[in-house]
């Protein structure tokens, strides 16, 4: 093993251990909040507390990432498959739970199980990632993310998508390959656990603010 690939393998061993001691504290310290909000979910609207949809992951390996629902449970059926502008089928709770970010806290189940880390690209579903060219394929060489620099710069992301007849053309060609640029830069640059960190305080700054 050359001294490039311990490196990297040192890299990714302290960023697993710190995904794993992470989510595992997080889930622990965070579950009187999680039980509060899905008995809040109970309340606001009918369906089940969370929402499992299926992401490409690693190596374009598919898994099921966990959110707390935000929107009424029929809007797969009454919709399009990510969200826009004013969107009607997010619930009155969800519409707090999306700005606050709390929706994306039951991730860290998938954190735990390795199928995500804490910072990477952002996972995309199936018919967004078979859009991507030679090139934007390479992003799916890393774990996806909860946070990292794609899902900060973009965290507003539904307020630019108002044209709901053409929502996939405009995500396709002028939002995804933006993001993609951003976590190609991220996938591309050596492991750092201290960027990592980094990018974690920066989602919490921006959260607070």
């Amino acid at each position: 093993m050359n001294k490039n690939c311990a490196n990297s393998w040192r890299a990714l061993t302290a960023k697993r251990f710190f995904d794993v001691m992470f989510s595992v504290l997080g889930l622990l310290a965070a579950l009187p909040l999680f039980l509060m909000i899905a008995f809040a979910i109970k309340l606001d609207s009918k369906g089940p507390v969370f929402f499992k949809h299926q992401r490409i992951g690693l190596n374009g390996i598919p898994f099921l990432m966990y959110k707390f629902r935000t929107m009424v449970a029929s809007a797969a059926s009454i919709g399009p498959g990510i969200t826009y502008h004013e969107d009607t089928r997010i619930t009155a709770l969800g519409q707090l739970l999306r700005k606050t970010k709390l929706d994306e806290l039951p991730q860290m189940i998938n954190v735990w199980r390795g199928e995500m880390s804490f910072v990477g690209p952002r996972p995309e579903v199936p018919n967004y990632v078979k859009h991507y060219s030679p090139e934007q394929v390479h992003v799916l060489t890393a774990k996806p993310g909860i946070t990292g620099p794609a899902q900060i710069e973009w965290r507003d992301e539904a307020s630019y998508i108002r044209d709901v007849e053409k929502i996939d053309e405009v995500y396709v060609q002028q939002i995804m390959p933006k993001k993609l640029v951003l976590d190609l830069e991220y996938v591309k640059s050596p492991i750092s656990l201290m960027k990592d960190v980094q990018y974690i305080l920066t989602t919490v700054r921006t959260l607070l603010s």
